[in-house]
């Protein structure tokens, strides 16, 4: 008798988790990926912020999963789902066939009807999104040092980030220590000290999601650390040379966006009307309404917590969504049809500002300052995947955290960029 057959596209905190809580069922996984690594997007800001590089916070697929015969990993892009057909589609038109179906495909950047703003304003989402931010940071330093007109020099040296929730905030302090304690006597023509990062937030707090004594704190630290930040002000347009918001034009060379996200197609995928934000719209087990085969987690998916609250789109949620999909497939296996409800427990959010803050709230506890940033950092070393990694981020930490140099500073892609016809320099 054919082992039953477990599909998985995504393979980001939920998939992973679904791939780890199968082992020692009787079924056959085969988990699909556009990408050949899994990746810890907490610390994406840092590959952005030159502080680690990409090989720390990502880890192959099929190393990961190696000892895991049962498991099939393919490099391929998901197109759709034939439902009545039980098969994932491919982007070169193959098929994979299932018995139960799990999507964990995760969010892109939302920019709110404005998609032409994406190419001006790149997002922080994966490997590829952090080494291009990485490099117009750097190039931007570059470009100022060679650049002879005063207001174009300004602008080179304006970083705007749109959004100021956890990336946001991460995004903003980071740069700002890399511009004044990382790059401090390297260039001779500019002060990289005197770059602006200015912080732009429609609403009213920085991380709203946090308590406002939080919050407010915060604020103040990124004061504090040279972050110019701009409240209750929205972003009207956005080009290549600047953004507008409050009505008021700022010229920057680089723009970070940090304000939204959109999930993956895959309701359209099931043919399903998704929510506001493009999720599935899943039963309280995380299965399509009508399909109890197919399972929807992580930002994919849209369910409420038992008191109403949305559960939010964190990487310890799709971890948890994931290992309850494979626990109840593993449960029909058994014959226990009984109803399991998804139950998210949330452990707390977390952000860092700069290297020495953090704010952490726990619920039952709300941590600031130097040791939140200590916490912070054992939190995320902890969650790294092997040992490896968790000395070299440790040391690499330790290391910023002392002398306040970031190794990872070589501008290894786009190099194009950096060789337009060399302006004629004179001194200031």
């Amino acid at each position: 008798m054919a082992r039953h057959r477990v599909v998985i596209v995504g393979s980001g905190f939920g998939g992973l988790a679904a791939a780890q809580a199968l082992a020692g069922a009787d079924v056959d996984v085969t988990l699909i990926d556009r990408r050949n690594h899994h990746l810890f997007q907490p610390l994406l800001y840092q590959v952005a912020t030159a502080s680690l590089g990409t090989a720390e916070i990502a880890w192959p697929i099929r190393h990961i999963l190696r000892k895991r015969s049962e498991v099939t990993t393919l490099l391929a892009t998901a197109a759709g789902v034939d439902v009545p057909g039980k098969a994932v589609v491919l982007e070169d038109g193959s098929r994979v066939g299932y018995d139960s179906l799990i999507l964990a495909t995760g969010a892109r950047h939302a920019y709110f009807g404005h998609d032409d703003w994406e190419r001006f304003a790149p997002g922080l989402k994966t490997l590829e999104d952090a080494t291009t931010i990485r490099r117009k940071l750097l190039l931007a330093f570059e470009a100022a040092e060679r650049e002879p007109d005063a207001e174009k020099r300004q602008a080179l040296l304006t970083f705007v980030i749109i959004g100021a929730g956890p990336t946001g905030v991460e995004l903003a302090g980071a740069i700002v220590e890399l511009a004044r304690v990382t790059l401090t006597g390297e260039f001779r023509r500019i002060r990289p000290s005197e770059a602006r990062v200015v912080l732009i937030e429609g609403g009213q707090r920085v991380l709203a999601n946090f308590k406002p004594e939080l919050s407010d704190y915060t604020l103040k630290a990124l004061r504090e650390l040279g972050v110019m930040v701009e409240l209750g002000e929205a972003v009207s347009a956005v080009d290549a040379h600047g953004v507008v918001y409050g009505g008021k034009r700022l010229d920057a060379e680089t723009i970070i966006w940090a304000a939204g996200v959109q999930a993956s197609p895959a309701a359209r995928w099931l043919a399903l009307e998704p929510d506001r934000a493009g999720r599935v719209k899943v039963a309280a087990d995380l299965s399509v309404p009508g399909h109890g085969e197919i399972f929807v987690v992580g930002d994919t998916a849209s369910i409420t917590m038992p008191d109403g609250k949305p559960v939010p789109g964190v990487g310890d949620a799709a971890k948890q969504g994931g290992t309850h999909a494979a626990r109840v497939i593993r449960a029909r296996l058994a014959g226990d049809m009984t109803a399991m409800p998804f139950r998210y427990k949330h452990a707390g959010d977390l952000a860092t500002i700069g290297k020495r803050a953090a704010v952490i709230d726990f619920g039952w506890i709300q941590l600031k300052g130097g040791i939140a940033w200590w916490a912070w950092g054992i939190a995320h070393i902890y969650f790294l995947i092997d040992t490896k990694n968790r000395l070299f981020v440790a040391l690499n930490w330790l290391w910023i955290y002392l002398s306040g140099q970031r190794s990872a500073r070589l501008i290894t892609q786009g190099e194009a960029e950096a060789k337009a016809p060399v302006k004629e320099v004179t001194e200031a």
